[in-house]
C-alpha cells in the first residue's frame, strides 16, 4: 500500500500528458506576460493596507526591513520554484513538482492545500475590492442598498454583490483565454504601478527626518499566553515574540508575508508559456524583485511622512497624504487600490483553476474537469465551477478571520517545493535543467527553515483549521483519488501485460 501512496509520476510522462489534444492548453505567454502576472498578483492588499498596521504595532519605521526579510524568504523559495517550473513546465505548480519527487499522496496533499489557499485568497481580495469600490461610489454620491453592499445589515444578513460580481466577471475573462487575461492584466498593472510610483515620488517631498526616530523602537514584549489566538510558538513553548526592537522586525515579517503571496502562481502558468525553460525563471524572479523594491520604497516614504504611531491601520497611504494637507490623494489611492486588487483576484483564481485542472487530468479529481474548451483552449469547466463557488463564498461569508489560512498554505507549499528540489536532484540528476537552484541542498534547507519560522509565528487557531482541511483532503483521496488515479491505472495495466516470472513466451 505504501508503494502506491508514494508512487511518483515521471517528468517525461507529465510533459507528454500536456500534448494530448483534449487536455492541451494554448501556449501564448512570454517572459513579460509572466512578470506582469507576478507583479499583478503581488501588489495588492499588502502595499495598500499592511504597511500601516505592522509599522504601528510591530516594527515602526523598520517595517522596511520586515519587507526585506519577507522578500528574502520568498526569494529562497522562488529560486526553487524557478528550477522546477523550467524543468517541469506543466500546470499545477507545487502539486506537479511534488508528484514528480515525493509521490502521489504528498502531491494530493499539497494540491488540496493550494485549492484552499487560492480560493480563500480570491474571496478575501474580492471582499477588499468591494470595500474600496463602495467607498469610491459613496464619494461620488452613490450608495448601494445595505443588503447588497455589506454583510452587516440590521438582521445580520446580506450579500456582497460587488465581490460576487467581480469574481464572476473575472471568471468569464479566464474562460475566454490566457492572452486576453494577460492583456487585461497588463493594462491594470500599468495603472496600479503608476499609482504606487506617484505615491513614492510625491510622498518623498513630504518626508520629515524626525519621523524616522527611533528607526527601530525599543522592544515591548508581548504578554505570554496559551490561547489559540497566540502564535503557535507561544502555545508550544510559552515564548512570546516581541513588538518593536530587532525581534519586532521578524514578527512583522510574518505578517507582511501576506503581501508577497502570489509570485508562486506564476509557476502554475508554465504549461501556457511559449518558452518555459527560459521565461519561467525570468517571470518568477523578476516580479518578486520589482515588488520587493516597491514595498520597501513605499514603507520608507509613508513612515517618513507620518510618525509610525499615528499611521492609519486601514488606509495608511491615503491618510499619510491627508496628514500633510493633500486630501485629494485619498481618492486617487483608493482608485489605485481597487484597480490593483482586480488583478490580484483574477490571478489567484487563475492559479486555483490550473491546480484543479492538473489534479483532474491525473484522475485524482473527476476527469470531466480536465477537458479544455475546443475554441479557447482553456480549462473552462473548473474555471466556471470554482468561479461560481468563490463568488458565493465572497458574497455570503465573512472571511477576515480565515485570511491567515492563505499564509500558512503558501508557506507549506514553499516547504514542499524546497524539499522536492533536493529529492529530484538526487533521483533524477539526468534531467535537463535550464535553471539550477544554487547551493543545493543548503539553499533549499534554509528556505524550509525560514518558511517554518514564519509558520510558527501564525496563530495556533490557523494551524487547527489548516489541519482540519488537510484531514478532509486525505479522506477525499482515499475515497476517490487513490482508486481513480491515472498513474495507478497505468501501472495496473502494465502489470497485467507482464507475464509472471517463469512463464515461457
Amino acid at each position: 500500500m505504501s508503494s502506491t501512496l508514494f508512487r511518483t509520476k515521471k517528468v517525461e510522462q507529465s510533459i507528454l500528458d500536456t500534448e494530448e489534444p483534449e487536455h492541451a492548453l494554448r501556449k501564448s505567454l512570454s517572459a513579460l506576460d509572466l512578470t506582469v502576472f507576478g507583479v499583478g498578483v503581488i501588489i495588492g492588499t499588502g502595499i495598500f493596507v499592511l504597511t500601516g498596521s505592522v509599522a504601528r504595532n510591530n516594527a515602526g519605521p523598520s517595517v522596511a526591513l520586515s519587507f526585506v526579510v519577507a522578500g528574502v524568504v520568498c526569494a529562497l523559495a522562488a529560486l526553487c520554484y524557478a528550477e522546477f517550473a523550467s524543468t517541469v513546465p506543466v500546470a499545477g505548480s507545487a502539486y506537479t513538482f511534488s508528484y514528480a519527487s515525493l509521490g502521489e499522496l504528498p502531491a494530493w496533499i499539497i494540491g488540496w492545500d493550494l485549492v484552499l489557499e487560492f480560493a480563500l485568497g480570491t474571496a478575501v481580495v474580492a471582499v477588499g475590492w468591494s470595500g474600496y469600490i463602495a467607498s469610491l461610489l459613496e464619494n461620488a454620491g452613490w450608495q448601494l442598498p445595505e443588503a447588497l453592499g455589506t454583510r452587516e445589515g440590521a438582521d445580520g444578513f446580506g450579500f456582497d454583490i460587488l465581490a460576487a460580481a467581480l469574481v464572476l466577471a473575472l471568471t468569464a475573462i479566464l474562460v475566454v483565454g490566457m492572452k486576453l487575461s494577460a492583456r487585461v492584466t497588463s493594462v491594470v498593472v500599468a495603472i496600479k504601478v503608476t499609482v504606487v510610483l506617484v505615491v513614492i515620488v510625491a510622498g518623498a517631498f513630504f518626508v520629515t527626518g524626525s519621523n524616522y526616530e527611533p528607526f527601530v523602537p525599543d522592544p515591548e514584549p508581548v504578554a505570554a499566553g496559551r490561547s489559540l489566538d497566540a502564535p503557535l510558538i507561544q502555545l508550544m513553548f510559552g515564548w512570546a515574540p516581541a513588538n518593536f526592537g530587532v525581534l519586532g522586525i521578524f514578527t512583522a515579517a510574518s505578517v507582511v508575508f501576506f503581501a508577497f503571496i502570489g509570485f508562486d502562481i506564476v509557476a502554475t502558468a508554465a504549461e501556457e508559456t511559449k518558452n518555459p525553460q527560459r521565461d519561467m525563471p525570468r517571470g518568477i524572479l523578476g516580479s518578486l524583485f520589482i515588488c520587493t523594491a516597491l514595498y520597501v520604497a513605499v514603507s520608507i516614504v509613508v513612515t517618513g511622512m507620518q510618525h509610525y504611531s499615528e499611521l492609519s491601520v486601514d488606509a495608511p497611504l491615503a491618510d499619510a497624504f491627508k496628514s500633510v494637507g493633500q486630501p485629494w490623494f485619498a481618492g486617487f489611492i483608493s482608485f489605485g487600490a481597487a484597480v490593483g486588487l482586480t488583478t490580484v483576484c483574477m490571478i489567484l483564481l487563475l492559479g486555483q483553476t490550473r491546480v484543479f485542472f492538473a489534479m483532474s487530468r491525473d484522475g485524482l479529481l473527476p476527469r470531466f474537469f480536465s477537458r479544455v474548451h475546443p475554441r479557447f483552449k482553456t480549462p473552462h469547466r473548473p474555471t466556471i465551477l470554482l468561479g461560481v463557488l468563490i463568488a458565493i463564498l465572497a458574497g455570503f461569508t465573512p472571511l477576515q478571520e480565515l485570511a491567515a489560512l492563505v499564509n500558512i498554505g503558501t508557506l507549506f507549499a514553499f516547504v514542499i517545493v524546497a524539499i522536492s528540489v533536493i529529492i529530484l536532484r538526487r533521483t533524477r540528476p539526468d534531467l535537463p535543467r535550464s535553471f539550477r537552484t544554487p547551493w543545493v541542498p543548503v539553499l533549499p534547507i534554509v528556505s524550509v527553515l525560514a518558511s517554518l519560522w514564519l509558520m510558527l509565528n501564525l496563530p495556533a487557531e490557523t494551524w487547527v483549521r489548516f489541519a482540519v482541511w488537510m484531514v478532509i483532503g486525505v479522506v477525499v483521496y482515499f475515497l476517490y483519488g487513490r482508486s481513480h488515479s491515472r498513474l495507478g491505472r497505468q501501472e495496473e495495466a502494465t502489470a497485467a501485460e507482464v507475464p509472471p516470472r517463469g512463464d515461457k513466451e
